[in-house]
């Protein structure tokens, strides 16, 4: 079966940028995922703990080596009891830096694993999601948009987790624990700290508040900026066919001008928080320092007391000011997170389908059963309500039935369209662009669900139908092929992942590839690369004509299946396709009018309606729209 299809989507500029919905909500959410890894995120708590802890607890063994050791020993012979105790008490305060030194290893270690491990599961849970979205969504956005999202801000979220989340934690530990010391020295000194801190309070809300904004605006511009860039990259060829290389340069530097003012904006609010923090705790420092000295002439506080008290404020200051700084981090990882849980709790493709298709065999009786054993015969499998099961072999015969359908509930593409498809039989849709053509496939392996009417798979509605198994029994090859990664034999089994090396080369042999394959340095083993960029356009199709092959459908849809391929090559293809086609109920959509004569019926479409009807003969008769565009030669 026809992989999955990729393409740069068009996108205009970004409209206003709005602030984020839920904030409180994005926060708990992330940590329901960081707290999926309990062990990393509390054995992290406990070694931020510890090392606070050691930090804040050294600097109490200032007081006791000022006054009790050096002070007494000024004027003295460095000898005695004094110095003893002095070696003693500096020796367990390098044993408390020491425990602190090896709990900030452990809290790094931590970090490192508790990161990694939330964001392979963030990244998994962003992935499936994608991969359970409607193709409607994918329409609407570009392709490097959505990478933005595992790229970008997975980073953003990164950064913040292995180091905003543990500098959170262990500057809380350090401004609570040196708080309640600074109120043991002197709570004249500790109120002027509050005052400052309170001053450094309302300037990180002020900048702060801007700067998320700004953050949030920066995100959606990279995204913006990488999708644009994307889809020059992969629409190269056509920009430089019609000359348009200074159009896109210009259009790229307005993009790029708005992300750079939006980083300017959220950078310059961000960095201001620094500077403005650190000065503010250096006047801090200098107002304890005056105050400190003035009571210390009074007799109420001891030198000791006042470098102690000095080292506490910048254990105080320091953690606030560093927790600012990792607002920035802050702001542009809940930017990210907003948007990665967009994609997330974006509504997934509904499948309520129940039937599905089974592996069957024929008894003696003529009766239909399901076995476990591939037979090569397939039935629909379907549970009714009161418990019982019917069996219906697949055959391949589609019918739609006053089928009406639209694309944004606004224009109708499809309008009150019928027809029907008997099993083995070649349909042929033919039309201007636009008429609906490629919509009719599209909606037969429900990759979008009809407004009104229905369309019925061997006589079951295929709303009940489960999508995936009714994508299993259609062959598809698209105009635009798509190859994967990997080696030629690996992207035709693509289409059946269990079928053999044998029947990969008889899918190649029937859609003529195996002929130029075996030619390959390596054969089938040949490596393909960005999209198959070492093969010709046409190779690429035969290569997507045999991954259609390889799962042996019983219907098949082409669209525009040899449009890429030239006239010799379309000769050699015909017959192999021929064969595929064989048994098989087929639609096809093709602008080359001579590729369909031979089907059984050729629906002539225009504006979302049949117009016109019937085998070639038929409508060449008819002297309608189909004469016009035979004989005219038109071709779309």
């Amino acid at each position: 079966m026809a992989g999955p299809m990729g393409g740069g989507k068009k996108h205009g500029p970004m409209g206003p940028v709005k602030k984020p919905k839920n904030t409180k909500g994005t926060v708990i959410r992330l940590f329901k995922y960081i707290c999926r890894q309990k062990g990393l995120f509390f054995g992290m708590l406990f070694f931020a703990a510890i090392q606070s802890l050691a930090t804040v607890s050294a600097a109490l063994f200032i007081e006791p080596i000022i006054d009790d050791y050096l002070r007494p020993l000024v004027g003295q012979r460095f000898e005695g009891e004094l110095v003893s105790g002095l070696i003693r008490t500096m020796v367990l305060m390098g044993c408390v830096f020491l425990g602190g030194a090896l709990a900030s290893y452990g809290q790094s270690k931590c970090s490192v694993w508790l990161t990694q491990r939330t964001l392979n599961t963030l990244r998994k849970d962003l992935f499936d999601s994608i991969s359970d979205l409607p193709i409607s969504y994918f329409d609407s956005k570009p392709n490097g948009e959505i990478m933005s999202r595992f790229t970008n801000d997975v980073e953003s979220l990164r950064m913040f987790i292995s180091q905003g989340l543990t500098q959170f934690v262990s500057s809380g530990i350090m401004i609570v624990g040196s708080f309640v010391i600074m109120l043991m020295y002197s709570w004249q000194m500790t109120l002027i700290v509050i005052a400052m801190v309170i001053v450094m309070f309302f300037v990180t809300k002020t900048v702060g508040k801007r700067s998320a904004l700004f953050f949030k605006k920066q995100q959606e511009q990279l995204g913006t900026v990488n999708g644009y860039i994307e889809e020059i990259i992969e629409g190269q060829k056509v920009v430089k066919v019609f000359n348009h290389e200074e159009d896109v340069i210009s259009h790229f530097d307005e993009i790029n001008e708005s992300l750079r003012k939006a980083a300017t904006s959220a950078n310059t609010f961000a960095n201001i928080l620094g500077p403005v923090m650190n000065n503010l705790s250096h006047i801090t420092y200098a107002l304890s320092a005056t105050v400190g000295g003035l009571l210390a002439l009074k007799g109420a506080m001891t030198p000791g007391e006042i470098v102690a008290f000095l080292q506490y404020i910048r254990s105080f200051t320091q953690p606030i000011s560093n927790i600012t700084q990792q607002f920035n981090n802050a702001f542009m990882a809940l930017a990210g997170a907003e948007r990665i849980f967009e994609i997330i709790d974006e509504n997934k493709e509904v499948d309520e389908g129940y039937v599905v298709l089974v592996n069957a065999k024929i008894s003696d009786n003529g009766e239909i059963e399901e076995t476990e054993e591939h037979t090569g015969v397939w039935a629909w499998k379907h549970t009714h309500g009161d418990g019982t099961v019917t069996y219906t072999r697949l055959a391949g015969d589609i019918e739609f039935e006053n089928v009406t359908f639209s694309y944004d509930g606004k224009k109708t593409v499809l309008n009150d369209v019928s027809l029907y498809a008997k099993p083995g039989q070649k349909i042929a849709f033919v039309g201007s662009t636009g008429a609906g053509k490629t919509t009719i496939t599209n909606l037969i392996n429900r990759f979008y669900e009809i407004n009104d009417g229905k369309i019925r798979y061997d006589g079951i509605n295929i709303q009940k139908i489960k999508k995936s198994d009714l994508r299993r029994s259609l062959g598809i090859v698209l105009q635009d092929t798509h190859l994967f990664t990997g080696t030629i034999e690996d992207n035709i089994r693509y289409g059946n992942l269990d079928a053999t090396h044998e029947d990969v080369v008889k899918a190649a042999k029937i859609a003529n590839a195996h002929s130029f394959i075996e030619n390959l340095p390596d054969g089938y083993d040949t490596m393909l690369t960005g999209d198959g960029s070492n093969l010709s356009q046409g190779q690429r199709q035969l290569l997507s004509i045999a991954r259609a092959a390889v799962a042996d459908p019983p219907v098949l849809i082409l669209d525009e299946a040899t449009s890429s391929i030239d006239t010799r090559t379309e000769k050699l293809i015909e017959k192999g396709m021929d064969a595929l086609m064989q048994g098989r109920t087929v639609f096809v959509i093709a602008h080359r009018l001579s590729t369909v004569r031979n089907a059984q019926a050729i629906m002539v479409l225009e504006h979302g309606e049949i117009i016109e009807r019937g085998d070639h003969d038929d409508l060449i008769n008819q002297k309608g729209k189909y004469y016009q565009l035979y004989t005219g030669n038109f071709e779309e």
